[in-house]
């Protein structure tokens, strides 16, 4: 639809009203979004990775209300913020996560650096997660494409389009972001993205960037969750006494234990198997 016209003032105009009308009346209302600081966007856009929002809201405030501040969670063993992480699944974010605060305090006095190019050398930040921390935090422009974004330009901008690339939803992004606030355009366009979900479900198959979501159950995360699980609860355990409670195939336990250790989630210390 607006394709065809070109993308001038006027549609850029008309395309950021329908967006912000829509969220001034169906707004999501989130905990992330009424206490704004640099440290509880960087915990809320690590808990948001691959992730619903339903989901993050109740560990984000019970994360924050534990781990406070960048200095709490740096200092923290990591057994307690991984206990504190249950539910959430990937771990492996929790790790980052923890690495991330100890970097903070350690190389930037406790102060969250704005740019996106140095917090793309944070653990597991890619450009998507400090482009958002950025534009969240302090407000200023970015341009990033996440699911829901994804979903608002292939509505509006590709009509019966597929196999439509990020980089040709780019240029739009830049050319329709409100500069005056940031933060709040990209709250609308993810609320609009949620709301297409539902309506239109089809559109993120239009994606050249889809991908199916593999299967969970007997996954090898769900046995590396469920490791996770038993150390933190029992402090120490022999690698008998995990075959015990999980009865997986030894072998494929043995690697997953491999692994916990070198990503630095476990440590052996003679038979005993515990939280790094």
């Amino acid at each position: 639809m607006y394709k065809t016209v070109g993308l001038n003032q006027e549609v850029i105009r008309t395309f950021q009203y329908i967006i912000y009308s829509y969220f001034k009346q169906y707004g999501r209302d989130f905990p992330f979004r009424k206490e704004i600081n640099p440290y509880n966007v960087v915990v809320s856009e690590m808990m948001l990775q691959q992730t619903q929002t339903s989901r993050v809201v109740e560990k984000f405030q019970q994360f924050i209300q534990e781990f406070p501040d960048f200095q709490s969670l740096a200092h923290a063993p990591l057994n307690d913020v991984l206990k504190v992480w249950q539910g959430l699944g990937y771990n492996r974010r929790a790790v980052a996560l923890k690495n991330i605060a100890e970097k903070v305090v350690d190389e930037f006095d406790g102060i969250v650096p704005a740019d996106v190019e140095i917090l793309k050398t944070f653990p597991q930040i890619g450009h998507n997660t400090a482009s958002s921390i950025v534009a969240f935090a302090f407000n200023m422009p970015t341009f990033f494409i996440e699911v829901n974004i994804r979903r608002v330009y292939i509505y509006f901008f590709f009509p019966g389009k597929s196999s439509i690339e990020d980089g040709n939803i780019m240029p739009i992004v830049r050319k329709t972001l409100d500069r005056s606030n940031v933060r709040k355009w990209y709250y609308a366009l993810m609320d609009y993205g949620v709301m297409l979900k539902k309506t239109h479900p089809e559109l993120n198959k239009r994606s050249a960037h889809y991908r199916k979501q593999s299967k969970f159950k007997g996954s090898n995360r769900e046995i590396r969750g469920k490791i996770l699980k038993l150390l933190i609860a029992s402090s120490n355990l022999t690698e008998a006494e995990i075959f015990r409670e999980l009865k997986i195939d030894s072998k494929k336990l043995k690697e997953i234990l491999n692994l916990l250790i070198q990503e630095g989630f476990i440590k052996q210390e003679k038979n005993l198997f515990s939280i790094a």
